[in-house]
């Protein structure tokens, strides 16, 4: 039960953004909010191979990576997943951690839900760093 709630979750937080440039979002992002957004545009596409390549390769985010693969591909209709490829993203703020660390605050205009997401410079890249979106949870006692 508590691993289908953190699906709906993760998919749920893919849901809340997206954004209008089509361009090839696979090169190297310039800032923080370009790597976030190119990253859930990929994402709300369906490009999750090209999506991957944009999040700390770690075995937490590789899993997460998996279980929104799988959501998108059998729980989302038809309907929603073009609901979401025409959406825009609006990002409300920007909180800079430190020089390689920023959270993105957004929503979109479909879900109106506002979520945000770590991004992370690591070798001259800006990666995407899901852990901060899901963070770990203690057991029910």
């Amino acid at each position: 039960m508590r691993s289908i709630v953190t699906g709906f979750l993760f998919l749920q937080f893919f849901c809340a953004c997206s954004g209008t440039d089509r361009s090839d979002t696979t090169q190297s992002s310039e800032n923080e909010v370009d790597a976030a957004r190119n990253f859930i545009r990929l994402a709300l596409d369906g490009k999750w191979e090209d999506a991957r390549k944009m999040v700390v390769d770690d075995s937490l985010n590789n899993a997460y990576m998996d279980l929104a693969q799988r959501n998108y591909q059998q729980r989302l209709d038809v309907g929603a997943r073009t609901a979401y490829r025409k959406a825009s993203i609006i990002v409300s703020s920007v909180e800079e951690k430190s020089e390689k660390e920023s959270v993105i605050h957004y929503s979109n205009s479909y879900k109106k839900k506002e979520d945000s997401v770590k991004v992370v410079l690591q070798d001259g890249k800006w990666l995407i760093d899901l852990k901060y979106s899901f963070p770990a949870t203690a057991p029910a006692q």
